[in-house]
């Protein structure tokens, strides 16, 4: 490679991610629930066809958000890179290509956060930090490279190229401690724990029902802890939400629109059911399921206060990071004990799993029914809007079939001649 283009790529891929440093730091500052790097990865989800995804999760598994933000920092680097090799050409070009990418960010940002007078901040600190250092480090690039064409130099070729990557290697470790930095003032993940801490719910803990443990090693039990209960969603900044700001708005096709504080559910007092939950992706033989005792408000009485109109089949319910999902109005007013849950397992529930409020429908697969963060839900049609899956081609309904799992022995085994035991765990629902 040629001394040029070598000197131009690094320059550009040290602004480039001190500039992302820079917004990371600013967004954990500010407590920010998604900084622009983490906007523009869930931007890419919520673009990408259906098509596209699934595959991916095929082969990635669980591990889709970090490969997502993975591969976003992964450009982001490629397109630094590019544009620091046309700084050594011409200064305004390549601050072009990272005020292109700042837009891209003031796009995503904008689309994920409510419009406030931060929000956008962030991000412009990114790009504004890229566009100083590009124009800082191109001189001392450039005088590094002619330094190298002098071969009578000598010391001083030396203290020129040493002094380019000494400024280069300086602004790269302060970029990352200033990363790590904004994560760790993104305090909200910890004022959100310190909240949970302190609830004392009216809920007890799960009692293990008589008759299900089978006592064979090996086979799933029949209660499965926060900890290892699956998550699949599409968050990839997991919304902390403090219950005394929580609310959820009920509206549409009701004859009383309601807003409901986190009391508001608590003084109705709390229902508990088992509810298994699977995803619909999970393959044969999966461990996509899970099963916990839920304590929450029934969403079938809300729903009678509020009075739903004839001709209403759905509902929309929208988390506090629009995803959104939309649930036939049936399944939630039967007699399956669909829920506004609170707490899992005799627990208020994780972030990870929808603190401090969440849906839960037996019956149905998660796409269509299970919003966390719950925030908005709106009595409608199903003609009448589109939800996140749906719009990718997927079926409005999403029933759970009767389904089961051999857990023992395990796939791939060596067994010996013999009696065998064969044990695992089914499913149906409701």
């Amino acid at each position: 490679m040629v001394p040029s283009r070598r000197y131009g790529m690094l320059l550009g891929v040290v602004a480039g991610v001190a500039g992302l440093a820079a917004s990371e730091l600013v967004s954990g500052w500010l407590h920010q629930r998604v900084s622009p790097l983490v906007a523009v990865a869930e931007g890419v989800i919520r673009l990408t066809p259906g098509a596209v995804i699934e595959p991916v999760i095929n082969v990635v598994g669980t591990n889709d958000k970090p490969f997502l933000i993975a591969m976003t920092v992964l450009v982001v680097v490629a397109l630094s890179a590019l544009a620091g090799a046309v700084a050594m050409r011409s200064v305004l070009a390549a601050q072009g290509v990272f005020v292109l990418l700042g837009a891209v960010a003031l796009l995503a940002v904008g689309a994920r956060l409510t419009s406030s007078s931060t929000t956008y901040v962030p991000a412009a600190v990114g790009i504004v930090t890229s566009l100083v250092l590009v124009a800082l480090l191109v001189p001392k690039a450039q005088a590094a490279l002619r330094s190298d064409e002098d071969r009578s130099g000598g010391s001083r070729r030396e203290a020129s190229r040493r002094q380019f990557l000494v400024l280069s290697g300086v602004i790269g470790v302060g970029a990352v401690i200033a990363g790590v930095a904004g994560r760790f003032l993104a305090g909200g993940r910890a004022a959100v724990e310190a909240a949970r801490g302190k609830l004392r719910l009216p809920v007890r803990a799960a009692v293990t029902p008589p008759g299900t443990d089978l006592g064979v090693r090996g086979v799933e039990p029949w209660v499965t802890s926060q900890a290892k209960f699956y998550r699949i969603d599409t968050a990839l900044s997991v919304p902390q939400i403090l219950p005394q700001k929580w609310q959820l708005r009920v509206h549409g096709m009701v004859d009383r629109e309601l807003t409901l504080t986190y009391q508001d559910l608590l003084d109705r007092g709390l229902e508990q059911a088992w509810v298994t939950l699977c995803c619909v992706s999970n393959p044969v033989g999966g461990h996509l399921i899970s099963n916990a005792e839920w304590s929450g408000i029934r969403i079938a009485d809300i729903l009678a206060e509020a009075g739903v109109q004839n001709g209403a089949d759905a509902v929309k319910s929208t988390s506090e990071d629009g995803w959104t999902c939309g649930t036939p109005l049936a399944a939630l007013t039967d007699d399956r004990n669909a829920l506004f849950a609170v707490a899992m397992n005799g627990e208020p529930l994780t972030p990870e799993h929808g603190f401090p409020v969440r849906m839960v429908v037996p019956g149905l697969y998660g796409y269509v029914s299970a919003t966390k963060w719950v925030v908005d839900l709106e009595v409608t049609r199903f003609d009448d809007f589109s939800a996140f899956w749906t719009v990718r081609g997927w079926s409005q309904e999403g029933p759970v079939k009767t389904q089961s799992r051999i857990d023992v022995p395990r796939a791939g085994a060596n067994l010996s001649p013999g009696r065998i035991t064969i044990a695992g765990v089914a499913w149906a629902q409701h």
